[in-house]
């Protein structure tokens, strides 16, 4: 049964909202700053351009580092759910989204005459031989 986006966001908050349970728990903008460094390091560049073909993106880190910058004038509580409610936007998203995994269609039942037995495939090779 296919999730909606609102319904994947509710259940993306529920688990966030376990996984961080105080305001200490939440990323500190010096972390997200280090993780958009890191990600323009040569290290980081040239396993992205082995595995990838292209340079890494790093835009969204640099997007999270401003929407921390952001929230610095709020209440602590406040900020933990507008940081929740932004991660589990980002999280629904992806999950939401195209995938590797879409390329499968789900059988219902096992595929017919596979593998192939070794009878079929003699009599096959034998009516080939001139």
């Amino acid at each position: 049964m296919p999730v909606d986006f609102r319904t994947a966001v509710s259940q993306e908050e529920e688990y966030l909202r376990k996984l961080h349970p105080t305001v200490d728990d939440i990323p500190g903008c010096l972390s997200l700053l280090d993780g958009f460094l890191m990600c323009h390091v040569l290290n980081a560049q040239f396993k992205s351009l082995y595995r990838y073909g292209r340079m890494s993106e790093c835009g969204d880190k640099l997007e999270a580092f401003k929407f921390c910058l952001s929230l610095k004038s709020m209440h602590p509580e406040q900020k933990r759910d507008a940081w929740i409610r932004r991660r589990a936007e980002e999280l629904a998203a992806k999950r939401l989204g195209k995938s590797s995994e879409n390329v499968w269609e789900v059988r219902a039942g096992p595929l017919q005459n596979w593998p192939p037995t070794l009878l079929n495939d003699v009599a096959h090779s034998a009516e080939s031989i001139p």
